[in-house]
């Protein structure tokens, strides 16, 4: 396989494991506070990611202490002020942002919450698909601590992950969530030891990259635009996704190792 590369810089880490993918924000200093370099370098990554048909799990993490403090508001001010004058249209132009490419992706994202994602960092960390946290993780919904907002897609997805009331509370009050806090009002998946996180993390992501890849991307894929349409159409759109499935090689390995009694070897095709 060809190893896929982002811009290069040394605050983005990246590294293959079979058809694993691990991204890892490598800012330790600074909690992997988001600098404009990252910005770009991450959604390269990920498109990169989409792209590559050998991926088929993405596991998104931190170094250091935390998964991520939020966005690093001197640096961003550095590149308004080098910008072209107008800072409102470069700060929060998110076309390719992020959080943006990781809702629109159809690969499983797994966040391996390895320590605190505070403010644009929770953001991301909401809008992984899966999110295993360590014991010493921490959601930090403190926006209206700060004068400002979940502005990155914590307003469009807190309310689907909890409910309207109870993603008032936490977003109302700025709350800070340990481990137990987030798998208890349903922000995590499950939490593990410190030391045990990358292994559950790639254990979960394993056990995903050895189904049909076209199959779980296309189930994500109607999971994602069911959340906006009404039933019948999202039916309909199901099954037309479900027709080139049936015309795939991974479809008659899935009948076929059924048959034998064994375990299936997809190829994505």
């Amino acid at each position: 396989m060809t190893t896929l590369t982002a811009p290069a810089t040394e605050t983005l880490l990246y590294e293959e494991r079979g058809h694993v993918a691990i991204i890892t924000l490598n800012r330790p200093e600074r909690l992997n506070a988001i600098s404009g370099e990252m910005l770009e370098a991450l959604s390269a990554q990920l498109i990169a990611c989409q792209r590559e048909p050998e991926i088929r799990v993405i596991v998104l993490t931190g170094a250091g202490r935390g998964f991520c403090s939020g966005l690093d508001l001197v640096d961003q001010q550095q590149r308004m002020s080098a910008g072209d004058g107008r800072p409102g249209y470069s700060l929060f132009d998110l076309r390719d942002a992020p959080p943006v490419v990781l809702q629109r992706m159809d690969k499983p994202v797994i966040c391996a919450l390895n320590g605190a994602a505070a403010g644009y960092g929770m953001d991301m960390a909401l809008l992984a698909d899966i999110r295993i946290a360590s014991d010493r993780a921490k959601m930090g919904a403190v926006f209206a601590r700060r004068g400002v907002l979940p502005e990155s897609g914590g307003t469009w997805i807190l309310p689907r992950l909890l409910g309207w009331a109870r993603a008032a509370e936490v977003a109302f009050r700025g709350r800070v969530l340990d481990a137990q806090e987030s798998l208890d009002v349903g922000l995590v998946n499950e939490i593990v030891p410190h030391d045990d996180l990358m292994t559950r993390a790639l254990e979960l992501a394993d056990e995903i990259a050895a189904n049909a890849p076209l199959s779980v991307q296309a189930t994500k894929r109607m999971m994602r635009l069911g959340m906006d349409e009404p039933f019948e159409a999202a039916v309909d759109h199901i099954y037309l996704q479900l027709l080139p499935l049936f015309q795939s090689d991974d479809f008659k390995e899935g009948v076929r190792s059924f048959m034998e009694k064994r375990e299936p070897n997809f190829q994505g095709r």
